[in-house]
């Protein structure tokens, strides 16, 4: 970020060497090493949609995610769960496990659609389960369109705060992450509801000889 000052192509645009479609490629491929960085999505399809327009930043976003998110899928099938636990929750690893692995393409489409999981969480939760390449990314690729076009149709917009799709997609990331907070919500309720008669079903220890 310091050496090659990345800002910069949203004030004086690409080299003009580098334009169309080999300016959107390589976009692309610099999303989705961006992405396997844990670098914000909502910013990268923003400057999707300052540099493209519509539907240019579209392409180029949505084939980004799908890169970054091969690329993290494939480092956490390599490191495996105990390298992954620092960065992932135990109990996120564990349920992820089961439910990726019965019900993976419709899982991992439901969590692209409601970006209540952090995109890179779901990304090592997703390779640390039996959950194959084609189904991972394909859900990906078809779920993360909704929310992505909110964020690159503002971005191309954002000249024009007061036009009607800017304030669509606007209003759209508003909703769509208020959703995610209230899913999120009742899922770690319900999660605290399910450990709760378990601690309490649990053996008592034994008493120390001699204590009262």
């Amino acid at each position: 970020m310091v050496l090659y000052e990345p800002q910069r192509l949203l004030a004086s645009g690409w080299p003009p060497r580098t334009s169309g479609a080999d300016a959107v490629l390589l976009f692309a491929l610099a999303y989705g090493v961006c992405t396997a960085a844990f670098v914000p999505r909502p910013v990268l399809n923003l400057a999707a949609g300052a540099l493209f327009g519509s539907a240019a930043g579209l392409t180029g976003a949505v084939a980004g995610t799908v890169l970054g998110a091969g690329i993290s899928f494939t480092l956490g099938r390599y490191l495996g769960q105990d390298a992954l636990r620092p960065l992932v929750r135990g109990r996120w690893l564990t349920a992820a496990d089961g439910q990726l692995s019965r019900h993976g393409f419709r899982s991992m489409l439901a969590i692209r659609l409601f970006p209540g999981v952090p995109f890179a969480a779901a990304n090592y939760c997703a390779a640390v389960s039996r959950m194959k390449y084609v189904p991972f990314l394909l859900a990906t690729g078809i779920g993360s369109v909704p929310n992505t076009a909110a964020y690159v149709v503002a971005g191309a917009q954002a000249g024009s705060p007061g036009s009607p799709a800017f304030l669509f997609s606007a209003g759209f990331i508003v909703l769509s992450g208020l959703g995610a907070a209230v899913v999120a919500w009742r899922k770690r309720h319900g999660l605290r509801a399910a450990a709760a008669p378990a601690r309490d079903d649990a053996p008592e220890p034994e008493l120390v000889a001699g204590a009262r």
